[in-house]
This record gives structure tokens, C-alpha cells and sequence, in this order.
């Protein structure tokens, strides 16, 4: 099992283009849909085409090369071979007919190639490149939570915390749920494990068995992610104080990475109970999400929480000098 090093731009491409075709989870992705105008883009009504909402959408759309970046990406993707986009045309037509503009596709026309890479292009410029520096934020959030679970629980473990629908009984991998249901089977083959930013809402995989495995996950979202920050006035700032005091405050500054309760107790030194008591409050109040993947919890700073730490907002504040030692799970 391999965890992607980056998001992979491809995958982030197509999964946005699904979103952009339904008004699906609008506390997340709404702000964004209206931000981009996705959905007054008929320029790309051919590419939604090949990947409609709901089922299947053509695999050759997001090539395994795309992991090195969308250059990568879209080379591979003008490389692909003949009979790879015929069968995966074949396959879309078995829910709806094609338009004719498929045929040279099917036909491996170079400039019909061509043309495709453009919608991709474009689709990536105006509704991914734009937002590129969130996803990867949250994706590296989604990645050190994953790759924490992998060494404490094995894939089992980390299976088990990817979604509700995911379930691994060796050597096979269960998905069941209203967006896909199915096994894959790895056969003796690597598994690449792909968090991403716009999958929805639930774990996505590969149709043809053939090629290279890989599950491309949801991760974890704050909603309030493209919101404008609130507005800096004294009484905010004097709400915000009252609200963590220096305790929580300590706490909240050692979320730059997801920790366990143990592990916060020992950097600020504070018992697990007053800090477990602490991390509730803060959760609460929209300044951290917590999330258990297999036998750990992990808690991780939001946006809003984030917010709260910039310069000069709580920097320095600890309840004591004690040195401060990583703890264990």
C-alpha cells in the first residue's frame, strides 16, 4: 500500500467536474461553485460528457502518470492508447448515447486529442489551479493522519478510518454505499491510497480491474473554508480570550499537525483528562476537528483556529515551563 506523496491533479479535476454538475454537500462546496461560475460553463458541457455526475466516467481521464503533476498529466492523458479509449467509450455508451465528436476520439484524432487536453486545461485553470494551495494544505492534513494510521493499525486500520462504506478483508477491498458498491481485488498489486479534496461523498476507484489499483478517498472538510474571514474588532478579540484562556490556548498552538490527547498533555503539561476537557471546548467552538482512524483519535486545528494563530494572537502562551516531550499514542 502506498499513500500519494501529492495530490494528483486529474483526479482532483474530475471529481470537481462531478460536483459541478449537482448542488450536492452546499455547506462545503457551494461558495466555491458560485466563486468560479461553475455552473455557467458551457464550454465544458463535452467534457461532462465523458464524466457525467453519477456512474461511470472514462478512466483514461485520469492517467496514473498525473501523481508527477498536471503537465505529466495531460501528456499521458494525450498518449493514451487507441483501444484504451475505445473501451472506455465502449463502456460510457452502455448508460447513454454518445455525441458524434466521440467518434475521433475513439478514432485516436490527434485533434481531437488536442482539443481534449484544452477542456482539461481549462477546466483545471478556472475551478483547481485557483484553490490549488487549500487542497494541498488539507491533503497533507489528510496524508500525516493516513500515514500515522498505517504504522499503527496497518491498512487494516486505516481502511477502516477512510470512510463508513470501506472495508478490507485481505486480499480484497470493500466498498458499499449509494455512491459505489464493489470489491477490488488486488491480486498481489499495490494499492495507492489518494486523499483528495473533491471526492464525494464517498471513496471512488478505478472500473477496469486491469489498471494500476488506487482509492481515492474524501478527506475531511471545514466548511468555512472559502468564507471571508470575520471581521477584526475589539470585541471579537475580547470574546476570542474569554473563550480560550491561556490553557486552551496552549493547546490549540500545538495543533500545527494532528495530535493525539496523550501527545498534547505532554507538550503543554497538562493531565489527559484537563486536556481531553480543553480539545471538547475548542471542538465545539469550531477551532479543531477530531477524527478516529482505527485505534486513534487525531485532533487537527480548522481554519478558524488557524486564524487564531497568526503573529501576536496567542504566540508564547503556555500554562508552564515544563519541557516539553513528545508523547506516545
Amino acid at each position: 500500500m502506498v499513500l500519494a506523496e501529492e495530490p494528483d491533479p486529474l483526479w482532483e479535476g474530475l471529481l470537481s467536474l462531478h460536483l459541478l454538475q449537482t448542488r450536492d454537500a452546499p455547506l462545503v462546496y457551494g461558495r466555491w461553485r458560485r466563486a468560479s461560475g461553475g455552473f455557467v460553463a458551457p464550454e465544458l458541457l463535452r467534457l461532462r460528457r465523458l464524466a457525467p455526475s453519477h456512474g461511470y466516467s472514462a478512466d483514461f481521464l485520469t492517467p496514473a502518470a498525473a501523481s508527477a503533476g498536471f503537465e505529466a498529466g495531460v501528456e499521458a492523458l494525450l498518449a493514451t492508447p487507441r483501444g484504451r479509449i475505445r473501451a472506455d467509450l465502449a463502456e460510457l455508451a452502455r448508460a447513454r448515447p454518445l455525441p458524434g465528436w466521440a467518434r475521433p476520439l475513439a478514432d485516436g484524432d490527434a485533434q481531437a486529442m488536442g482539443g481534449l487536453a484544452g477542456l482539461v486545461r481549462r477546466h483545471h485553470e478556472r475551478f483547481v489551479a485557483p484553490y490549488w494551495p487549500h487542497i494541498r494544505s488539507r491533503f497533507d492534513e489528510a496524508r500525516s493522519v493516513a500515514a500515522r494510521a498505517m504504522m499503527g493499525s496497518g491498512f487494516a486500520g486505516l481502511a477502516e478510518g477512510l470512510h463508513p462504506s470501506v472495508r478490507w478483508t485481505a486480499p480484497v477491498l470493500h466498498i458499499a454505499g449509494r455512491h459505489l458498491e464493489g470489491d477490488l481485488y488486488l491480486r498481489g498489486r499495490g494499492l495507492r491510497i489518494i486523499p483528495s479534496f473533491f471526492c464525494w461523498p464517498g471513496p471512488i476507484v478505478l472500473k477496469d480491474g486491469s489498471l494500476p489499483p488506487v482509492l481515492v478517498h474524501p478527506i475531511a472538510h471545514d466548511p468555512r473554508w472559502l468564507s471571508p474571514p470575520p471581521p477584526s474588532t475589539a470585541a471579537t478579540h475580547q470574546a476570542l480570550a474569554a473563550l480560550l484562556g491561556k490553557a486552551r490556548a496552549a493547546v490549540l498552538e500545538e495543533m500545527d499537525e494532528g495530535r493525539t490527547t496523550s501527545e498534547l498533555a505532554s507538550r503543554v503539561g497538562l493531565s489527559p483528562a484537563t486536556v481531553s476537557h480543553h480539545v471538547s471546548v475548542l471542538r465545539e467552538a469550531g477551532l479543531l476537528t477530531s477524527r478516529r482512524i482505527g485505534g486513534v483519535v487525531l485532533h487537527t486545528v480548522t481554519r478558524l483556529g488557524a486564524d487564531l494563530l497568526e503573529p501576536g494572537m496567542t504566540s508564547g502562551i503556555r500554562p508552564c515551563s515544563k519541557p516539553l516531550v513528545r508523547g506516545g499514542i
